[in-house]
């Protein structure tokens, strides 16, 4: 992995415990991330608009992809603001950012586009393995079933199935403009162009959610009335956080390095839950968040 891209993934780091930390402690909902995320995409419009002439050039395939990972990203969201609101963000944030090295790691691989993984790799996803299973525990001996039979646990794998979903998604579209008949497209003006119409694609899901569930409609009722300013902060550090990951993947041979090294955000996380928001500080969760940090980083090592 480039510098570059290393240093792109570390912002992103920053930025995304943020926004986490904020819509955990404000108003965890589907109709949250909904008001969040349309502020977002008025926010970015206007690059939509400046490369509108690039947009027949897109195939059908990607148009396609766009659909699909606007509907993985919105189902991601959804299951993530139930798993912060059914327990801690310092539980569900390392579970939900975790296990998305695993599950890309066997999408590519049944899909016949992973590259070569170095032994690294394979070390660091015991550790990250190993930490997803002690870190529900509140002592080391108390191992037992129930402790992962829990909503909080259950959502938090399920938004990470999202991420695992939108994360192939956007780099098999990435490639497909990269590789256009005449480049019509530089890759950062089709990452932009990308990011935008995903962004319209993800509210439109969202909203759709929201629309057939009562709870979703109250709580977008709730949200327009007292949370619009935390959701709009929340809406541009997703689409800041997410354009830099973007970016990033132009300088990546193997997108499971980009899955495993923006994952650093998941101390970050952690320590705002327990610091900011005086979640519990059992020993198996520090270490469980430390192994899985080291195993992240271990899988990004070539």
């Amino acid at each position: 992995m480039s510098t570059t891209a290393a240093i792109l993934l570390i912002i992103s780091a920053f930025t995304h415990a943020g926004w986490n930390f904020l819509s955990k402690k404000e108003h965890p909902t589907q109709a949250f991330y909904l008001t969040s995320n349309t502020i977002g995409v008025a926010c970015v419009l206007p690059i939509l608009i400046y490369y509108a002439p690039l947009t027949p050039s897109i195939p059908p395939s990607v148009w396609f992809i766009v659909i699909l990972s606007g509907f993985f990203l919105a189902a991601y969201m959804g299951a993530l603001a139930g798993a912060y609101r059914a327990g801690d963000i310092s539980v569900a944030y390392p579970l939900a950012r975790s296990l998305p090295v695993l599950f890309v790691f066997l999408l590519t691989l049944i899909g016949g586009t992973s590259q070569p993984l170095s032994g690294w790799f394979f070390v660091g996803t015991i550790l990250i393995v190993g930490g997803c299973i002690i870190l529900p525990l509140k002592a080391f001996g108390d191992f037992r079933f129930s402790r992962y039979r829990n909503l909080c646990c259950l959502l938090a794998v399920l938004a990470a199935m999202g991420v695992a979903g939108y994360t192939v998604a956007d780099d098999a579209a990435l490639r497909i403009l990269r590789e256009l008949p005449g480049k019509p497209m530089s890759p950062v003006e089709g990452t932009l162009v990308y990011m935008v119409l995903e962004g319209i694609s993800t509210s439109l899901w969202q909203g759709l959610f929201v629309m057939v569930t009562r709870f979703e409609r109250q709580g977008l009722r709730a949200v327009l009335k007292s949370y619009k300013g935390p959701a709009a902060i929340t809406g541009i550090g997703i689409f800041l956080t997410y354009g830099i990951v973007l970016m990033a993947m132009n300088y990546v041979t193997n997108v499971s390095y980009v899955a495993a090294f923006r994952q650093l955000s998941i101390p970050l996380g952690a320590m705002f839950g327990m610091a900011l928001l005086k979640e519990p500080r059992y020993r198996p969760k520090i270490v469980g968040i430390a192994a899985i940090f080291s195993g992240l980083i271990l899988a990004g090592l070539k």
